[in-house]
């Protein structure tokens, strides 16, 4: 087998990796939450707004947005870093290509190095040339557009949490106000998490992406690598082995059931004082 045709194996095997334990984890949060630190942060921050919104004195609106406040100046930190790492990677790309001389250096210093794209690395194999030193930064470039895109969605969920979450639920009128003011400030909040997690991801999932710069040996391991740590970091078992999150479940679902309830009763009692 030829060191170029190195990366039509090696490199699909490793994304397959990587989407595969994604796959995995994605069963694995909806089928059992409470074993997963995505899931078990869900079902805490849905009792945390629960307790926020329900406090009759409104004590702990300012904590809530100082929270919420916290976690938009971490996307937005997150967001700048992506779209300047994605800049400075559209510029080399553009300064790379962008006229006769570069591309005749880029030609030739290709031909001096057969065994990588660096001068005098021998150690890198795999496919060389202006195409594949192309694809490579392509590749990088839209892991970190993908990075700002998630984490802009990430602010724009936040921000409707900031204000939702200080609404009374007392002030709906509907006869689900209670129950559905905490849950969809609790599913808005949700959403800004899982977008934040999805953008940290995308950045994990750029250092294989330029390893690959390296060969595909490199990025394969790396790859392999990343999976076994966000195994560890994505895995909870010690929320579960004190008690799955069935009894958690059926908590929440019994205290919106008593909620909608309430407000049906609140509701006819209007009604019947009017």
């Amino acid at each position: 087998m030829k060191t170029e045709q190195l990366d039509y194996v090696l490199v699909p095997l490793g994304l397959a990796v990587m989407a595969g334990y994604h796959a995995w984890l994605l069963l694995r949060v909806r089928r059992r939450p409470s074993t997963t630190v995505i899931g078990v942060n869900a079902i805490n921050r849905r009792i945390w707004v629960r307790h926020v919104m329900e406090e009759p004195s409104g004590k702990h609106a300012v904590l809530a947005v100082q929270t919420i406040r916290n976690n938009i100046m971490a996307s937005t930190l997150l967001a700048s870093t992506a779209i300047t790492l994605s800049s400075l990677i559209a510029v080399l790309m553009s300064s790379g290509g962008g006229g006769e001389g570069s591309a005749s250096a880029a030609s030739t210093a290709s031909t001096d190095n057969s065994g990588g794209l660096l001068p005098g690395a021998p150690l890198v194999v795999g496919a060389t040339g202006a195409p594949a030193l192309s694809a490579k930064f392509f590749a990088i470039l839209v892991c970190f557009l993908v990075a700002f895109l998630l984490n802009v969605q990430s602010i724009r969920y936040y921000s409707h949490a900031s204000v939702l979450v200080n609404v009374p639920p007392g002030a709906w009128r509907r006869r689900r106000g209670r129950a559905a003011a905490v849950g969809y400030a609790t599913d808005v909040l949700n959403r800004g998490s899982y977008f934040w997690s999805l953008g940290a991801r995308a950045f994990y999932f750029s250092c294989p992406v330029f390893l690959w710069l390296f060969g595909p040996i490199p990025m394969l391991v790396a790859c392999v690598a990343m999976v076994c740590a966000l195994y560890f970091l994505d895995v909870c078992k010690d929320w579960a082995e004190e008690g799955d999150g069935g009894d958690d479940d059926d908590d929440d679902h019994q205290c919106t059931s008593d909620e909608r309830s309430s407000a049906g009763q609140q509701g006819k009692d209007g009604e019947q004082q009017v």
